[in-house]
């Protein structure tokens, strides 16, 4: 076959205003791109209809209890054993695992990027991927990193598996086409995407630009899950209903490709013959999806004080210590402040957790100045932050009355693990030298006496 194939789950030609998903976190769905392709009543029967190959998919271990066990069912033309031929080495120097311990001189602190640059060379998705931080192990599934991406080229032949972690993905600028075993996502800014752990990709543009460039979260451990609720109850937050998971789609193509795989740190590569992306049909619960940011369903005080941000948790990996997460992503979204009497932005702190922060979209409420949409910040664990001081005055000083908080969208990567700087990010270019003096207007007030100031 000379050119591609791409079927979907109604046997037509996949385009980007055809694109199904299936709604729901956590189901366990089935889907077929031709009809009678997926097997009833069993798993594995002696011969599959269309010539296909059976093959089971495990995110987690064969024993692991009911409501953590993870597979898939992938029927496709050929098995995944045809698509890993003999390895070679490969390299991308600026994609760093943990653990990372960088040589460079920059010391602790906190510390604020604007977008990293824009590539004058033609780059993949994988080729663009820029480490930022590290956490934990990934050799012993603890931890994460924080990554930035920039490309300009598709990734037409050439697709890739992670072995180390899951990725969840969160564009900034320009969508992007996800196109995995198990079906096609677009995403567009202020969507979000999760690729599971081992499972073969290829990322695409969408849309007319020049840039694409966005943020990763690599998670090393426990798989990101929805937060439980508490008081809070059954609805609001980030609701199953809204998590979409793509419908079967297959690319049917007979031409040199290049399978890439992350492992333990280290990359390689191997050359085969076809698209490894030829999964005709798939039933189970490992599987990729998508979500909206904007239908996140925040709730907040409506009386006083300011709450905790982990009412903005969207999903969290878990560790064995109850209430503390291996990953946390977190947003800030476009809500109503009505609080009375009370300092509305977010309260000065230290914290045990490490947070590395992007902007998708607008303003972030507590930085009036200098972080951009596409910019990052790292403050690590104990290390003092909050409101700079223009922020500070103006929320100090305000009528309180009802504000629409509107045209914004921040996110949080916040793990319980010290996130170490990687030297790539150390020198950046884009490296803010300035950071710290947002603080500098914070003066002293007190004088003794009693009274507000």
């Amino acid at each position: 076959m000379d050119q591609t194939s791409i079927q979907t789950s109604d046997g037509e030609a996949a385009t980007a205003n055809r694109l199904k998903y299936m709604p729901g976190f956590g189901n366990d769905f089935e889907t077929e791109s031709l009809p009678g392709a997926l097997p009833q009543g069993q798993n594995s029967p002696q011969k599959c209809n269309y010539g296909l190959y059976a093959e089971q998919l495990s995110g987690s271990p064969f024993t692991a209890p009911r409501g953590t066990n993870e597979r898939s069912w992938l029927y496709r033309i050929r098995p995944s054993v045809r698509h890993t031929r003999r390895f070679s080495n490969a390299s991308y120097p600026l994609w760093k695992t943990a653990p990372c311990l960088d040589e460079h001189s920059l010391p602790l602190g906190q510390l604020r990027w604007d977008p990293i640059p824009v590539p004058a060379e033609r780059l993949t998705f994988l080729e663009g991927v820029r480490t930022v931080t590290t956490a934990g192990d990934a050799t012993t599934q603890v931890g994460m990193s924080a990554h930035a991406y920039v490309f300009n080229e598709d990734m037409v032949d050439d697709y890739f598996f992670n072995a180390d972690g899951e990725l969840l993905i969160v564009p900034q600028l320009g969508a992007i086409r996800v196109f995995t075993e198990m079906g096609i996502m677009d995403v567009e800014p202020l969507e979000i995407c999760l690729i599971p752990r081992g499972m073969m990709f290829k990322v695409l543009k969408g849309g007319e630009q020049t840039v694409w460039r966005g943020y990763i979260c690599e998670n090393y451990g426990a798989k990101f899950t929805l937060p439980d609720r508490g008081p809070i109850g059954a609805n609001c937050l980030a609701n199953p209903r809204d998590f979409k998971t793509p419908v079967a789609a297959f690319e049917d193509k007979e031409t040199p490709c290049r399978v890439h795989v992350k492992w333990c740190g280290k990359f390689y590569v191997t050359d085969i013959g076809h698209s490894p992306l030829d999964v005709v049909a798939w039933h189970g619960n490992y599987a990729p999806y998508k979500y909206d940011l904007r239908t996140f369903s925040p709730v907040g005080a409506i009386s006083f004080d300011h709450p905790d941000p982990s009412i903005f948790s969207v999903l969290t990996a878990p560790t064995e210590d109850a209430g503390t997460a291996n990953v946390d992503f977190v947003i800030f979204p476009p809500r109503w402040l009505v609080a009375e009497h009370t300092f509305r932005p977010p309260w000065y702190h230290r914290n045990i957790m490490s947070e590395f922060m992007g902007l998708i979209h607008g303003q972030y409420d507590a930085k009036e100045e200098g972080f951009v949409p596409g910019g990052m910040s790292l403050h690590n664990m104990m290390l003092p932050h909050g409101p700079d001081a223009l922020a500070f005055e103006k929320a100090s000083n305000t009528e309180l009355k009802p504000v629409k908080l509107d045209h914004t969208m921040a996110f949080m990567f916040e793990t319980r693990y010290p996130q170490q700087l990687t030297k790539y990010a150390a020198e950046l270019e884009t490296l803010q030298e300035n950071y710290l003096e947002c603080w500098d207007g914070l003066e002293r007030k007190f004088d003794g006496t009693p009274g507000l100031k």
